[in-house]
């Protein structure tokens, strides 16, 4: 009997060792599905990112060429077509810069026109925009971008000073005895000392007819500060 019941324990432990070993392996074999799992999902996933990634530097290489390519092309054919070369560079325009005025009086009611360079330097006239007696000639009607800027500096006790200044841009016609008065504007000087200085700028988009003069009045030349380029000039192109 009591061989038996040692028998019967030692096949117990065997057994239990059998049932034992049964679920590791179970739980082996699910832990290395589950890895499996986890890297074919990581597969799955990363091929996309990569394909994202190789076209991202794909195009980060071929796009910058591809842009200016373009952007060359387009420059070369605006420059080569005939509409371009119609538009832009055969439009009336002219620069005005200032030079040392002639203080001559002025004539009735009208205050002094300013003359202006027209070829050196920075002036310039193109394109059968003249500059004659003063005045910018129009040769073409149509919309013109018309501007003015003129800088009035002085050094002078403040008994002496003006108490204001003022610019005009002014239109003459053969179609009207009367210059009209297109662009204007006033600055006061009280306000400054007696080494001052104020510049006054006008620029608007007008209609201009063919034969068209345009000009410039101050109230006192003498205040005009011609000493650069940059400081008072005068133009108009042609839209």
């Amino acid at each position: 009997m009591q061989h038996i019941a040692e028998i019967s324990l030692e096949e117990a432990v065997h057994m239990t060792n059998q049932g034992f070993g049964m679920g590791v392996r179970e739980d082996l074999k699910k832990i290395r599905c589950a890895v499996v799992f986890c890297l074919l999902s990581v597969l799955v996933l990363a091929l996309p990112t990569a394909y994202l990634l190789a076209g991202n530097l794909r195009a980060h290489k071929s796009g910058p060429a591809q842009v200016a390519d373009e952007s060359v092309s387009r420059f070369l054919k605006q420059q080569t077509s005939p509409m371009s070369l119609g538009s832009s560079a055969e439009k009336p325009r002219a620069h005005l810069t200032v030079k040392k005025q002639d203080f001559s009086p002025s004539v009735g009611d009208q205050f002094p026109v300013l003359q202006w360079e027209h070829e050196r330097g920075l002036a310039f006239t193109k394109n059968n925009m003249n500059y004659t007696n003063k005045s910018l000639v129009i040769p073409k009607a149509g919309d013109y971008y018309v501007y003015s800027q003129v800088t009035f500096r002085g050094s002078t006790p403040n008994h002496n000073k003006p108490a204001s200044i003022t610019q005009i841009i002014t239109k003459v016609t053969d179609s009207y005895p009367e210059p009209t008065q297109l662009l204007t504007a006033t600055k006061t000087l009280c306000e400054m000392g007696s080494n001052w200085f104020q510049p006054i700028y006008l620029g608007a988009v007008l209609f201009m007819e063919e034969g068209d003069r345009l000009l410039v009045n101050v109230s006192d030349i003498q205040w005009v500060d011609y000493t650069k380029e940059h400081k008072t000039f005068f133009g108009a192109f042609l839209l």
